[in-house]
């Protein structure tokens, strides 16, 4: 199987998972298990901007595989630590643990194990694939927690300089 095929796939598998995420109330489970205060305009925005990731690496993968190898550590970082650990830690279904685990790792382990059987990255180009596709997951995370601090509120410039003093 080529690197492009294995982008392609990627991204079906992330619209798979996205669709379990929604439709077993993953902000419901994400409030309540990871505390993260998001709502389902994030969720929308988040998953709008993965998908378009999404087809941008697979349309890249010819000619950039390190945009593939993001995207793999993407789903394996997502799918791990976002889904299969609380999961085990907790006990609680995780909506997005069974795509994690029978999409996400397959399909990541199988692209990082082809670019290298390939020859189109070495080990240290999977670890930055990796650091990429952690930092990718990080962002949103940041954007939701940062969101509710005074700083970064919007509203009359007068109540946002009440509300830091």
């Amino acid at each position: 199987m080529t690197l492009s095929t294995l982008a392609w796939l990627g991204m079906a598998a992330y619209a798979a998972h996205i669709l379990e995420e929604y439709t077993f109330d993953w902000r419901g489970w994400s409030q309540a298990t990871l505390k993260l205060p998001v709502e389902w305009n994030d969720f929308y925005v988040t998953n709008a901007i993965v998908i378009s990731l999404g087809i941008a690496q697979a349309m890249l993968a010819p000619t950039l595989p390190l945009a593939v190898l993001s995207f793999s550590g993407l789903m394996f970082i997502n799918g791990v630590f976002m889904h299969i650990v609380p999961f085990a830690r907790t006990g609680r279904f995780s909506p997005g643990v069974i795509t994690s685990v029978l999409l996400f790792l397959p399909q990541s382990i199988a692209t990082f194990h082809t670019a290298l059987a390939t020859g189109a990255a070495s080990y240290a180009t999977i670890l930055l694939g990796l650091a990429i596709g952690g930092l990718t997951l990080a962002f949103p995370i940041s954007m939701l927690l940062l969101k509710s601090k005074p700083f970064f509120r919007q509203g009359p410039v007068t109540a946002t300089m009440e509300r830091l003093s």
